[in-house]
């Protein structure tokens, strides 16, 4: 006695025609599931070694005790109060950028320890491992922009808008800090040793920061350096979030912050896409 199979036709294909097959959007379901998967790992792990929020922690605070009261009565005219006005919203662009130094440095760190010879092993899409790590960093991104708001309003900081915009001003600081750190993934992958990842990170981010108008006003710059300051991404984003904090124009350096949003995005994700698959 012998059994069938049951099969189903497709009537599609009974007529010649071929159906196809969706399957775009369920491998981008399982692709983002992945990824939060493993942002969270990474996250679990920030949590039992909280030293490595230091940089977002501490280290916001220091920077505006420092500069505000060591520099303040001198670059604000004597009022402190008017430079710390002007302050924080540099800082808070500096800031974004340091921040994204740890995401290079754990990527080569997790890959000098083997890390990710389980995760080649795992049924996961290659940008998956990159795609978690950047996720996690938004929980470092949020708590720094909490801890510079939040000791800057205790020092004497206002806003002088509205919620939405201190909102918004927020946002554009972390969307900014998603894009600018596939920088740093980009040389934690091509650099040999988590310490070189922060020596680099620092040769390409000081002349942003320092060369930005992040401290003091670019009018007072030679024009070699206001030249630069024109076209810096730190300038861009600060000045937005200043429009948007403080008041004042804000829909122009908004549109070229987006640009560099974008150019960042365009230009790094492929660049940490091919450093990962030779390097892990």
């Amino acid at each position: 006695m012998t059994t069938s199979t049951p099969t189903r036709t497709d009537p599609g294909a009974s007529q010649g025609m071929s159906v196809p097959v969706r399957t775009s959007r369920s491998s981008v379901q399982r692709t983002v599931r992945h990824a939060l998967v493993l942002a969270k790992r990474n996250l679990v792990k920030t949590w039992r070694t909280p030293e490595q929020l230091i940089d977002v922690t501490l280290q916001p605070v220091i920077f505006l005790i420092l500069f505000d009261y060591v520099f303040g009565g001198a670059l604000g005219g004597g009022s402190r109060h008017d430079y710390l006005q002007y302050l924080l919203p540099g800082l808070l662009g500096q800031g974004i950028a340091m921040g994204s130094i740890a995401l290079g440095q754990n990527m080569n760190a997790d890959i000098e320890k083997g890390v990710f010879d389980r995760f080649r092993a795992l049924p996961i899409a290659r940008s998956v491992p990159l795609v978690g790590a950047v996720l996690a960093d938004f929980a470092r991104y949020l708590i720094l922009c909490v801890i510079y708001l939040g000791f800057g309003y205790a020092m004497g900081f206002r806003v002088q808008t509205d919620p939405l915009s201190l909102l918004g001003a927020v946002v554009l600081a972390i969307g900014f800090a998603l894009c600018f750190c596939w920088v740093s993934l980009w040389v934690g992958l091509k650099a040999r040793t988590p310490g070189s990842v922060q020596g680099i990170m620092f040769l390409l981010i000081f002349p942003l920061a320092f060369g930005s108008s992040s401290y003091v006003s670019p009018k007072t710059m030679p024009g070699w350096l206001q030249a630069w300051n024109h076209v810096n991404p730190i300038t861009r984003l600060v000045d937005s979030m200043r429009g948007l904090m403080l008041g004042g124009p804000v829909q122009t350096n908004l549109l070229l912050t987006l640009a560099w949003m974008a150019a960042l995005l365009v230009i790094f994700v492929p660049l940490a896409l091919r450093a990962y698959k030779r390097r892990a």
